[in-house]
């Protein structure tokens, strides 16, 4: 094994959340910033917090009220009519 190609490990790493939690562990570097940790993931803690800097649930519900919408006053096709049709025929039979 080469000497001297490893970095330093340090026994005391400071790990910030954005929280304001903070908790010592051993890591190459001095200090972490994380944004989620055990202290505040919605897993450990039973609470669920949505994040969404995107706004992508906004959209996502506003497409499908949209869609929605449009199927509803969109008429039927056709082919659906036809079937219908057919199918009415038969079960009178």
């Amino acid at each position: 094994m080469k000497k001297n190609i490893h970095p330093k490990y340090n026994k005391n790493c400071q790990v910030k959340c954005a929280c304001g939690n903070s908790f010592v562990t051993g890591s190459t570097k001095d200090e972490i910033y994380v944004e989620i940790c055990g202290a505040c993931h919605p897993f450990f803690t039973g609470k669920q917090k949505l994040v969404d800097t995107a706004r992508r649930v906004e959209k996502f519900q506003a497409k499908t009220a949209k869609s929605k919408a449009l199927s509803d006053t969109k008429p039927a096709g056709k082919k659906k009519v036809r079937r219908a049709v057919k199918k009415a025929a038969k079960s009178e039979k």
